[in-house]
């Protein structure tokens, strides 16, 4: 049995707060919400990325990052880490990064419609960039983002991915 699948599914669903507490999407939504009150004539993103990180044989970790931002002002943001998916090449795991990404970002635009939020700008972030070896998938990555009705950033804007996640992979 792998260590993925011995977590169970409630728990793969599970974020963690910058404090520590772990929190379901609901709940995160609720944070959010409760976040764009305390100044709510500000402008606000909400913006999800995914970042991996190759280990041992073909396996790779992934960490997805969910930041609300208070342009000008901050923001808070939300990761959950899932361990060793089989992924056996730089593709498979660029394509896995952007499909997990655009996973999380369905289920959070559905709660925050549900819950009468549409102060915000959306945005996907993904981790590729005109430098380095991912430079030739920009456009097909980018074009999955934007197929799923969701404005994409690249490097250097995608800083969910290539910053906040990153530093929990």
């Amino acid at each position: 049995m792998t260590k993925e699948s011995n977590v169970s599914g409630m728990e793969k669903n599970l974020f963690n707060s910058s404090f520590g507490i772990k929190l379901t999407p609901e709940q995160i939504v609720q944070t959010i919400s409760d976040f764009i009150k305390l100044d709510p004539n500000r402008e606000y993103k909400i913006i999800v990325g995914t970042d991996s990180e190759k280990r041992a044989g073909d396996k790779a970790d992934f960490v997805t990052a969910i930041v609300v931002h208070r342009v000008g002002n901050g923001g808070r943001y939300f990761w959950r880490h899932i361990e060793g998916r089989n992924i056996h090449t730089l593709r498979d795991r660029m394509w896995r990064e952007v499909l997990t990404s655009l996973e999380i970002s369905k289920e959070l635009a559905v709660l925050l419609r549900n819950a009468s939020l549409d102060k915000y700008a959306f945005e996907v972030h993904v981790d590729v960039g005109e430098n380095g070896a991912t430079r030739t998938m920009i456009q097909e990555l980018i074009g999955a983002v934007r197929a799923n009705n969701f404005e994409a950033k690249t490097k250097p804007e995608s800083f969910a991915a290539s910053k906040v996640a990153d530093r929990h992979v």
